[in-house]
């Protein structure tokens, strides 16, 4: 049987990296061009970065996540064989579904604060005419979003793989029986 407690314990810490995904896509940092009080060169000013911290909260709380349902598991392939079912063969699909959509929106989380924290130092000169515009680089929209999408996408998948895996491991053992050959005395 699956665990309540730790289906609650996931889906907890599954909606936490949700959230702050969310919290993520919505307070990346911005820049703006500023000029300075010469009037000599352009420079970039960034916002707050806090999302970066956020990014890499939600990376934390979905790898948490994973490791809590790969250690009650056993991930997949530690422990004893499961039985040949058709639960079986579903824990096998879920798992490595789990596993694709987990490692792309870790993927996601981490080049999104990475990328968040990553402020240009370059200046632009006023002052020569053929100088080229000034980039303030920041994390693209989107990326904090598609991390929250595969964070709800590993959430579902990861929960129907630890009930089948369950499922599949709460039948009757194939190999189950005693190891020896049984000597008793015939009348």
């Amino acid at each position: 049987m699956a665990s309540k407690l730790l289906m609650i314990t996931v889906f907890v810490l599954d909606v936490i990296a949700f959230a702050l995904a969310i919290a993520a896509e919505q307070r990346r940092s911005t820049a703006t061009i500023k000029t300075d009080s010469e009037q000599v060169y352009d420079y970039c000013v960034y916002d707050s970065d806090i999302s970066t911290g956020l990014g890499v909260g939600a990376f934390l709380f979905l790898m948490v996540s994973q490791i809590i349902i790969m250690v009650a598991s056993r991930c997949f392939c530690c422990g004893k064989a499961l039985s040949p079912s058709g639960s079986r063969g579903c824990a096998v699909l879920f798992f490595i579904m789990c596993w694709v959509t987990f490692f792309i929106a870790e993927v996601c989380l981490l080049a999104g604060s990475v990328r968040n924290a990553y402020h240009t130092k370059y200046r632009s000169s006023s002052l020569f005419f053929n100088d080229k515009p000034l980039s303030c680089e920041t994390v693209r929209k989107g990326v904090f979003a598609a991390g929250a999408a595969f964070i709800f996408f590993t959430s579902i998948i990861s929960k129907f793989y630890y009930v089948f895996y369950s499922k599949a491991n709460g039948g009757p053992s194939l190999y189950g029986g005693e190891a020896g050959v049984g000597m008793a005395t015939y009348k």
